[in-house]
């Protein structure tokens, strides 16, 4: 069974930089910690990836999947769907940004499936630090590098 996480958090930058920032893939293992490699495995006509294989480290393992994007709502968000992945059967989420005063609003909302056996309390747990943990470093990232 599925499990879904949403955050919210304001960030002290343009909802343009956030994301300028959220959809640049290429750039995610210098700021978020458990992903350690991105590859671009397919592009727009905007040169926007819309198919990305990454590895991460997670749950005390390395996953790989590959997420399929889809910008139909940019620049206000955008959404991705899981593809194909190593012990995970759902990872379906998206971004918002939404300007909010000084800043902006990024929502963020994640769903995921994972093949190996874990209490759902487990799995819910793992959702929740999932979008927490980047979130946090999401904010860290686009606050360090301006865009205010």
């Amino acid at each position: 069974m599925a499990d879904e996480a949403r955050e919210a958090i304001h960030a002290a930058a343009t909802p343009e930089h956030c994301y300028a920032v959220a959809t640049d893939f290429d750039r995610y293992p210098e700021w978020a910690t458990d992903v350690k490699q991105v590859e671009i495995l397919e592009r727009d006509e905007q040169g926007r990836g819309t198919k990305v294989r990454y590895q991460i480290s997670a749950l005390g393992k390395t996953i790989g999947y590959i997420l399929d994007y889809d910008y139909a709502d940019a620049p206000a968000g955008f959404s991705w769907k899981l593809d194909r992945a190593d012990y995970l059967t759902r990872l379906d989420g998206a971004y918002r940004f939404e300007a909010d005063g000084e800043g902006t609003r990024v929502g963020y909302v994640l769903t995921v499936d994972i093949t190996f056996p874990l209490p759902g309390f487990m799995k819910r747990a793992a959702a929740g630090l999932i979008v927490d943990n980047a979130m946090r470093q999401f904010k860290a990232h686009v606050e360090r590098a301006g865009g205010a």
